[in-house]
């Protein structure tokens, strides 16, 4: 009875029906139900990673929230890392909310579609109540205006080295032709609304995410998947994201760890626009020392079965952190991890020793990301570690 219930609390995605009948096998994660897989892993990953195709995934269980108002910059900027007021119009950026210690409490990425001062906030599921609640509680402050979209929006991203030609094909050329870190509005012909745009990577490959009404999504998805896109689940977007090295809130970087650990800081944090909460310590830190820990990568030798929460020791024995996320890469046929390591061990080609469980694993500190799909060059095939 117990388990009957708490499935009936589980949050749907809009597509959840399209999914099912495309022969997804679901999930739960972060309470929701999601695709794991569409039955074939290994062809979803050549998807986006093969240098000739593209990847669909579904990401309407991330948090979408709406900040407006006369003031908004104002106390946006009081409560974030990043810089509001330097975000032009048609652009988004990474911003990190912490608390008064300097912890990460949570990540987001901010855009601004259009010249009015409204701004939409992209979260991690884990973190969608978290954010909205430290916006929300500056609505009675002054013009200062929140909504909660998650459940009326969708969010569909297309990943891989044809992102930009199916995008182009199903929303137009200019839509295609936005850069990195920029935003843009297009119409499709089943819609008479407007869905945002955005130039991003969750895979170290090209990408576009798609913001749309919930009603819109099922026909946004069927129009992708006629251009090209293959649907991809969360199993294959695990793999991709490790071989970027991009950490994930609640598996890899949590509120235990403050703001520069993420290894983020170079795209999420100003040093130059006044303060906010935390403020002084990541500024301290920055300035004057540098982090205890910081997420960094591992590789292994061959399948290594290696497992979050591992423990992680120098030659000497002595312990310097733990694995946070692992994977088998199929792109460089071995195992790798991220792992928060202590600062004196993060220099690459540093040996190491993971307790795998059943026994002992050699590593060795690597340079992140692992894999350098084609966001990072214009080889769209994967560059392995030498």
């Amino acid at each position: 009875m117990s388990e009957a219930i708490e499935q009936v609390e589980l949050l749907r995605l809009p597509l959840d029906e399209t999914h099912r009948q495309s022969g997804a096998s679901m999930i739960e994660r972060d309470g929701w139900f999601m695709p794991a897989h569409y039955g074939d892993v290994a062809a979803e990953y050549e998807a986006v990673r093969g240098g000739a195709g593209a990847g669909l995934f579904d990401l309407s269980a991330r948090g979408r929230i709406e900040v407006g108002g006369a003031e908004a910059v104002q106390f946006l900027n009081g409560l974030i890392t990043n810089d509001v007021k330097a975000l032009q119009p048609g652009a988004w950026m990474l911003a990190a909310f912490p608390n008064v210690q300097g912890r990460l409490l949570a990540h987001a990425r901010v855009l601004r579609p259009g010249e009015a001062t409204i701004f939409i906030f992209d979260t991690e599921p884990t973190n969608h109540a978290t954010v909205f609640s430290a916006l929300e509680r500056f609505t009675l402050a002054g013009d200062f205006r929140v909504r909660d979209l998650t459940s009326e929006t969708a969010c569909l991203s297309v990943q891989g080295p044809r992102a930009g030609e199916i995008i182009g094909t199903t929303l137009g050329h200019d839509a295609a032709r936005i850069e990195r870190g920029q935003v843009t509005m297009a119409s499709t012909a089943n819609s008479t609304e407007q869905l945002t745009i955005m130039r991003a990577t969750h895979t170290g490959e090209d990408g576009f995410d798609l913001i749309c009404g919930a009603n819109d999504a099922p026909a946004l998805w069927h129009t992708l998947v006629n251009a090209g896109a293959r649907p991809c689940g969360f199993d294959v977007l695990e793999t991709l994201r490790i071989e970027a090295g991009v950490p994930r809130y609640g598996a890899d970087v949590s509120e235990t760890n403050v703001v520069l650990e993420a290894g983020l800081e170079d795209k999420a944090v100003s040093y130059t626009k006044g303060c906010y909460v935390g403020q002084e310590i990541i500024a301290r830190i920055h300035w004057r020392g540098h982090v205890a820990k910081r997420i960094a990568g591992l590789s292994f030798t061959g399948a290594a079965g290696i497992s979050p929460g591992a423990e992680v020791r120098a030659a000497d024995g002595k312990k310097i952190g733990r694995v946070t996320s692992a994977t088998i890469s199929p792109a460089l046929g071995q195992t790798i991890a991220l792992a928060m390591l202590k600062y004196d061990y993060l220099q690459p080609g540093t040996e190491v020793i993971v307790d795998a469980g059943t026994g002992e694993r050699a590593a060795r500190v690597v340079e992140l990301p692992f894999v350098r799909g084609n966001w990072h060059t214009s080889e769209s095939v994967a560059e392995k570690i030498s």
